[in-house]
């Protein structure tokens, strides 16, 4: 096991962080770009290097579709047998869709923490339209991996709970253009995350697709994917770790191009951070953040249903701001890459701080220091190690275990956030 020591930088804080491309955005035009029929090729600039953008990029080069940043169409699922999505739960809920659009079977598969996550409500919705997804080698049902084929669905109409994940919904409109009759998504149960649902709308419409999406219905028309080239956009969910960070320090803080990012919920951190009294401010295309020194920063009540990747950025930065913070509708999430709720309140709480886990969310008695005795877990997940490392901000070391699962998201984040996080060191 690696652990990384993360000593925090000297001083206030004058750094500009450069963050990844959206992988939300990005998987979902790669996505569509491969689906574009005839041999029409798009290119997808600005792909970042994360895991989950790899898995997806490796399936589609699978079967000759992408090479470099150009995808071209009409070839993918066709010829593929097998897709390997490692952790990468976006891109194994995609490529289960897609893979239903084979007449010939595809297994999906990932590694072991992605198996145990839940997938039975993509894998009915898909029978239901007429395709066959079962179980291989022994896997429980609704988990991967699975055999999934089904060729030219016919579509109509399906119903999908909205309170599990947003991302089976997407995957479903995102391959309902290839369907014959199109598809009408019914949502039952609130939509959990409905900006991430806004987001594959707007995508799939920047490649010709007619999706409309209302309270509790999504409609697809039958019209085809046409070639586009597209740049994706700053990744706000990457940004809400450099911005919340100042939370334990002062100084200022330039985030390039971050304000062109137009389609994501998780901008919401901007929002968050002015309740908490950072300031924010435009400069061109660049989000500035600052704090002067002595401002004294306010706990927050913030909903972040629609936002919910910013959970642990949002929590481990209320730790550092005295009085009681709550971080409400995100009961959903402890069935991501970790209990993020759980975990992260159990590491937060043995490095000295006061967490406690509600039923639909976190409760924070901030002021008080985190003083860690060993490194922190971070559970297979990207985003827990990211926002623990945040606390080194303040000036004293912290150490993360696994240090290398930010792989997932952003691989360059402890060399991009050198300038808040000081020059990190592999203790083994």
């Amino acid at each position: 096991m690696t652990v990384t020591r993360v000593p925090g930088a000297s001083g206030p804080v004058n750094a500009t962080v450069n963050v990844p491309g959206s992988k939300s955005v990005a998987n979902r035009a790669l996505l569509c770009a491969a689906l574009v029929p005839g041999r029409d090729s798009s290119r997808v600039r600005n792909i970042p290097a994360g895991d989950d953008c790899v898995a997806m990029v490796e399936a589609l080069a699978s079967c000759g579709a992408v090479s470099g940043d150009v995808v071209t169409g009409g070839i993918f699922p066709a010829g593929s047998t097998r897709f390997d999505a490692g952790i990468a739960g976006t891109t194994s809920r995609f490529l289960t869709a897609a893979a239903a659009l084979s007449p010939s079977a595809v297994t999906i598969d990932g590694g072991e923490p992605l198996r145990r996550r839940p997938m039975a409500d993509l894998h009915d919705a898909l029978r239901d339209l007429g395709a066959v997804v079962e179980p291989v080698g022994g896997a429980a049902l609704g988990h991967i991996p699975v055999r999934v084929s089904g060729g030219d669905l016919a579509g109509g109409a399906v119903s999908v709970r909205g309170d599990v994940s947003s991302q089976f919904i997407s995957a479903l409109m995102l391959v309902a253009p290839r369907m014959r009759d199109g598809l009408v998504i019914s949502v039952t149960e609130d939509l959990v995350s409905r900006p991430y649902v806004e987001m594959t709308a707007e995508v799939m419409r920047r490649f010709g697709a007619d999706v409309s999406v209302s309270h509790d219905a999504i409609h697809v028309l039958p019209v085809a994917y046409r070639a586009t080239d597209y740049d994706v956009e700053p990744d706000f969910s990457s940004a809400a770790f450099a911005v919340m960070s100042l939370v334990f320090t002062n100084g200022r803080m330039v985030v390039p191009k971050l304000r062109t990012a137009s389609m994501q919920g998780d901008s919401y951190i901007l929002e968050v951070a002015q309740k908490m009294g950072l300031d924010v401010s435009a400069d061109g295309d660049d989000i500035v953040v600052s704090r002067a020194e002595g401002v004294v920063l306010s706990p927050i009540n913030v909903n972040l249903a629609d936002a919910s990747d910013l959970v642990p950025a949002v929590a481990v930065a209320c730790t550092a701001i005295p009085g009681r913070s709550t971080i409400t509708g995100v009961g959903f999430i402890r069935a991501k890459e970790s209990d993020r709720l759980g975990d992260l309140a159990m590491e937060l709480n043995m490095a000295g701080a006061r967490v406690t886990v509600d039923d639909d969310g976190l409760t924070i008695e901030g002021g008080t220091e985190l003083h860690p005795t060993r490194p922190f877990g971070t559970h297979h997940d990207h985003r827990l190690a990211m926002a623990f490392s945040m606390a080194a901000a303040g000036g004293s070391a912290v150490e993360i275990a696994d240090s290398g699962v930010v792989s997932k998201s952003w691989p360059t984040f402890f060399s991009d956030m050198a300038g808040v996080l000081g020059a990190v060191t592999t203790l083994n």
